[in-house]
């Protein structure tokens, strides 16, 4: 078979993707991580026994159960074991502290953990105060485990009680519609919520973004995101399964070692938000690395520059660029540009809703906009999550009556049926009357030759109650002053838009999905 479709099959559950993923792709190789090397035959064979492990533990269908972890082919087995037995797989940020784990087990309810050992020098496990371990009933630690915890291979072992007979029982009783798992987002509100997704509606927007940014067989994808966000789980790990494409999961977020990936690795395909991409073009020994392999660079989660669009293409020579829109409550998904669309509409447009999705543009009255005019970008389809998990209030806040969610997302679809985002309605300031959109501006001012990076916030001015301030990373080997940026945005920019004032950085606070952390920067400047 050269697709998991031959044959009219259809989505239902992660696991039975990863037993068709066996059947169809067999001795190639799936995932390379480090000295490891897994076949999708051998793949398939280590979420079986994580899962008959789980069952052993007491993971009932229905639990939820965390990974406190960064990426590594332990966390995608572990996540493919969780999903086969019924469980819902709470993903865990890996600069949470314990504080904070704590938090989301209570929110989740979760039960049970698997988390890596020493890590960024410290030993994870440490960080869970008592009344966190009273929460759980097993903590699975990947490598290195202490005897207060269960090692991998402990936990595997475990399983070996359970017969093939009872874990083909347990995941026929797993459905399409039951729960996959839950991201936790904390939106305007500070508190973090579950985002309730169910399997088949994870694999049917997982399969229309595929298809729509065009992976292939035999890709090689690296992927720098974090398994614990949508766009590492889902737009890599998933994906790749899904495919027949080889994971290379990936940890650090450095430039150096990333490009020293893509020559040795031989690396075709790169998913993330810009950060990562404007981290490779910042390094200074850029062109001395061996970028030939490279043909696919998907990133999207921000509203993304045409200068970086173009240098993504001319500078680290990716043979396609795509961008798109989406959103947690969505799976992570929204809108795609296509592999084939032009150039311009690449760099400009976040592309056209999924199919048998519905996206639109909603005033502050609720009614629906016609192309052309901004106002909030609402989503509507099997995409839109199934709820915030143990909070109505929230949900019915998100998702009104006739089922729109609202995205709090300032856009519109331009004259071609491509939807343009302007910006986070939270972020946009006002500047002595005028709207402005921190997007807007970084997205013009990028053009400049100096400008390798930058980020817009509003700060407070008597006169005009608000005023942009730019926060400004230069290109290799380019020099600017505060003075000569505002000269040249007043040049080519509305004056309303101008920022007041300049700073310069070496680099940008980034949260773990490489975003701009414009709240850092927000609180710095009060």
């Amino acid at each position: 078979m050269d697709s998991i479709f031959d044959s009219g099959w259809q989505f239902t559950t992660i696991p039975a993707l990863a037993q068709r993923a066996a059947q169809t792709y067999r001795d190639e190789v799936a995932i390379e991580d480090g000295t490891v090397r897994m076949t999708f035959i051998e793949l398939d064979a280590a979420r079986r026994q994580a899962a008959k492990a789980a069952m052993a533990a007491g993971v009932k269908k229905g639990d939820r159960v965390m990974i406190w972890a960064p990426n590594g082919w332990k966390w995608f087995v572990a996540a493919l074991g969780i999903a086969s037995v019924g469980g819902v797989l709470i993903p865990t940020s890996t600069r949470f502290r314990g504080t904070e784990v704590e938090e989301l087990m209570r929110r989740s309810g979760a039960t049970m953990m698997f988390s890596c050992g020493e890590f960024l020098g410290a030993y994870y496990p440490d960080q869970l105060g008592t009344e966190a371990r009273r929460l759980l009933h097993t903590i699975v630690v990947f490598d290195g485990a202490r005897a207060t915890e269960t090692a991998w291979q402990d936990f595997l072992a475990g399983g070996e009680g359970v017969s093939d007979a009872e874990l083909s029982q347990r995941q026929a009783s797993v459905g399409p519609d039951d729960l996959c798992d839950m991201l936790f987002t904390s939106g305007t509100t500070g508190h973090p919520k579950g985002v309730m997704y169910g399997h088949r509606q994870c694999l049917m927007a997982i399969d229309a973004w595929a298809t729509r940014v065009g992976i292939r067989r035999h890709d090689r994808v690296l992927v720098i995101p974090p398994f614990f966000h949508a766009f590492g789980y889902r737009s890599g790990a998933i994906v790749s399964l899904m495919r027949g494409a080889l994971l290379l999961p990936h940890q650090a977020f450095d430039a150096e070692e990333i490009l020293r990936r893509v020559e040795r690795e031989k690396v075709s395909v790169i998913p993330g938000p810009p950060a990562i991409f404007h981290s490779m073009l910042q390094h200074p020994g850029m062109a001395a690395f061996d970028r030939s392999s490279l043909r696919l660079g998907i990133t999207g989660g921000a509203v993304v520059p045409a200068t970086l669009i173009r240098r993504m293409r001319e500078d680290l020579g990716f043979a396609g660029v795509v961008n798109g829109y989406g959103l947690t409550e969505c799976g992570g998904y929204g809108t795609m540009c296509s592999a084939d669309d032009t150039d311009d509409r690449i760099a400009n447009t976040a592309g056209k809703p999924f199919p048998d999705t519905e996206v639109r543009i909603m005033d502050s009255e609720g009614r629906l906009l016609p192309d052309g005019e901004r106002g909030e970008v609402v989503l509507r389809g099997y995409i839109v999550m199934k709820g915030y998990f143990n909070d109505p209030d929230a949900t019915a806040k998100t998702i009104d009556q006739d089922g729109w969610l609202h995205s709090g997302d300032i856009g519109y679809f331009d004259e071609n049926g491509d939807l343009r985002i302007e910006d986070r309605l939270k972020d946009m300031y006002i500047t002595g009357g005028f709207n402005c959109y921190p997007a807007e501006i970084e997205r013009l001012m990028s053009a400049h030759p100096a400008i390798g990076q930058i980020a817009v916030i509003g700060v407070p001015d008597e006169r005009l109650g608000e005023v942009g301030k730019a926060y400004v990373v230069l290109r290799p080997g380019q020099t600017a002053t505060e003075a000569e940026l505002i000269a040249w945005a007043r040049t080519n920019i509305a004056n309303f838009k101008v920022p007041r004032s300049v700073e310069f950085r070496e680099i940008l606070p980034t949260s773990p999905q490489g975003k701009v952390q414009k709240t850092q920067l927000r609180a710095e400047a009060c």
